[in-house]
């Protein structure tokens, strides 16, 4: 008898613990995702002149975003050296312009590269059938994005790519097919727990439209990776209405022959009805982005050309901006 209430009670504790374990807090992860860490997840839009490139380190995994331009492959050494980069696991090339693969002879010389993801679009481009004939050479695989695809960064990071579609893929193999490379960028979002982060190559309000109309997809991010540098060709206001960054990074060259990011572009993402045009240097009437509650978009802006390499670190709920210069 007494064996029997010794094991009578042994499982009355064993399922005190069990519901007591259960009832603590929640993590809110799925079963086997891995729990946020506080700073685990790091985000560096490098300062690289003109070009794009931004690196991603995950727990699990380094992933570089575009490579910069040809005459900045040095600073783009420097920036990965300083980040103690050896092995990038994954390199995603948004579209095949200079400024943004520009730098991939540096990779496959200097670095152990796993695998490289583009926009699975042709080009003519030297540095693209380069970069393609080095890969073919060192047994790289190489795969085409489209839209659907979901990448694992690796601790729960995810990179959901919305563009560019297969239809267009296809339409891209026609030897009439006109191209624009621009209008082609992969564009993805970046998911860890809460925060998101909007990477959208050069793409041009063209494609801003067709996301808009697209449905299932969520464009709504933490932080939004301003298109084609903040150029007024792109981060048109219905698009900045269903994004709603709080921040937004520009990657540009100082005093860039391009004049980018643009007043007006700027002035939408910073909620300013006025701008002086850099060109004029008259004052200019922009319209205010604003939401269905009558809120004006007023983001952050940070640039590299002022604010060198900015880095963002988040553990999947909160989030951390740290610009290497504050703007003058």
């Amino acid at each position: 008898m007494r064996r029997y209430f010794g094991m009578l009670l042994g499982a009355l504790l064993l399922s005190i613990a069990l519901l007591t374990g259960c009832g603590g807090q929640s993590t809110g992860a799925p079963a086997g995702e891995k729990q946020a860490a506080a700073g685990d997840v790091k985000i560096s839009m490098l300062n690289v002149g003109q070009g794009d490139s931004i690196l991603i380190k995950t727990s699990e995994q380094t992933v570089l975003i575009d490579t910069s331009d040809v005459d900045e492959r040095d600073k783009l050494k420097k920036e990965l050296d300083k980040a103690g980069v050896k092995k990038i696991d994954k390199v995603i090339l948004t579209h095949p312009h200079a400024d943004h693969i520009g730098g991939m002879e540096v990779l496959l010389k200097d670095y152990q590269v796993g695998e490289v993801f583009d926009n699975g679009m042709p080009s003519t481009s030297k540095l693209f059938i380069g970069y393609l004939k080095e890969l073919k050479a060192k047994n790289i695989k190489r795969t085409a994005l489209k839209a659907g695809d979901v990448l694992d960064f690796g601790g729960g990071v995810s990179f959901h790519v919305y563009y560019p579609t297969e239809e267009l893929q296809k339409k891209g193999q026609a030897k009439d097919y006109k191209r624009d490379p621009n209008n082609e960028s992969v564009v993805g979002r970046l998911v860890y727990g809460s925060f998101s982060m909007l990477f959208t190559g050069d793409a041009e309000t063209p494609v801003e439209e067709e996301l808009l109309k697209e449905k299932g997809i969520d464009l709504k991010s933490t932080i939004l990776k301003a298109p084609h540098h903040g150029s007024s060709t792109s981060s048109s206001p219905a698009y900045l209405k269903a994004v709603w960054p709080e921040v937004v990074l520009i990657s540009c060259g100082i005093n860039n022959d391009y004049g980018h990011p643009h007043t007006d572009a700027l002035a939408r993402f910073k909620g300013d009805a006025t701008y002086i045009d850099r060109k004029t240097h008259k004052e200019k009437h922009t319209k205010l982005v604003k939401n269905d509650k009558g809120e004006t978009l007023k983001a952050k802006v940070y640039e590299t050309d002022k604010n060198g390499t900015i880095t963002i670190e988040t553990d999947g709920t909160s989030y951390t901006v740290t610009p290497e210069e504050e703007s003058k």
